[in-house]
């Protein structure tokens, strides 16, 4: 059985005729890593940006198909940005991956761990903007 991304590349590499080496090349990634993400059966945890980035690159595909794969690999489902109602002349808030990722992923944590995730967030929020490595 294989999962949304491992299928993404093993479809890219049969229509392309690439290698994972070829991939990896392309990507800056390790070739073990092309190959592990193509064979795994499941994902146990989502892969760093920075491999997604590679990948993405390397396959010549969009990084969010292949970041949405990788999510629905680990059993994570990221849902949909909200577009604005169609009479608002408001735009829509572009979307941010990480944010998605983030919501998606504290949903599979106990409710104490849930608890912990908060107070964290909260105690992030209550810095002042000095605080801040990036000054706001």
């Amino acid at each position: 059985m294989t999962n949304a991304l491992s299928q993404i590349i093993k479809d890219r590499l049969d229509r392309q005729g690439w290698s994972y080496g070829e991939v990896a090349r392309r990507g800056g990634v390790p070739r073990s890593t092309v190959h592990h993400l193509a064979t795994a059966e499941r994902l146990v945890r989502m892969p760093q940006p920075a491999t997604l980035e590679g990948l993405s690159r390397g396959l010549d595909l969009p990084l969010d198909t292949l970041r949405r794969a990788a999510a629905e690999a680990c059993g994570i489902h990221l849902y949909p940005t909200a577009e604005p109602a169609p009479d608002s002349r408001e735009p829509a808030a572009p979307a941010d991956p990480e944010v998605d990722l983030l919501i998606a992923s504290v949903q599979r944590l106990s409710s104490d761990d849930r608890r912990h995730v908060a107070a964290l967030v909260e105690s992030l929020l209550e810095r002042s903007p000095k605080d801040h490595p990036d000054g706001g």
